[in-house]
């Protein structure tokens, strides 16, 4: 199996960070995730930037994955340069100097029925 799947440049066209949640646990806060698979024998260093519908976009937000890892980023988590904010819609691109696979997650714990959805990234390149 190769070790260098994936690509270096992802979309991900959705993505809204519920408001509130029901509770403060950090396992069932909602929230909007990107997950990252670094199949490749080197460190993958990722950018993300985020975009909105009305204003300039926020970042790049720089991440280490290492080699053979995956890594699992909460944009609720995000701080450096600016925290993403809730209750707005965006879209984010995701480079990086290694190929990576890209997956978007996000859990909405507002209602006890619970929503999680998930799909793979847009890959660019």
């Amino acid at each position: 199996m190769p070790n260098n799947i994936g690509r270096r440049t992802w979309a991900i066209a959705e993505g809204y960070i519920p408001p509130d949640s029901p509770t403060k646990s950090r396992e069932m806060l909602s929230h909007e995730t990107v997950c990252i698979l670094n199949a490749g024998d080197s460190a993958a260093r990722v950018e993300i930037t985020v975009y909105f519908a009305n204003r300039e976009p926020v970042g790049p937000y720089t991440f280490d994955v290492g080699a053979r890892r995956t890594r699992h980023l909460r944009f609720n988590e995000f701080k450096d340069p600016a925290p993403i904010p809730t209750n707005t819609d965006f879209s984010s691109v995701i480079a990086s100097n290694v190929p990576i696979v890209v997956q978007h997650t996000r859990l909405d714990s507002r209602q006890a029925e619970l929503a999680l959805l998930s799909t793979i990234a847009f890959p660019l390149d």
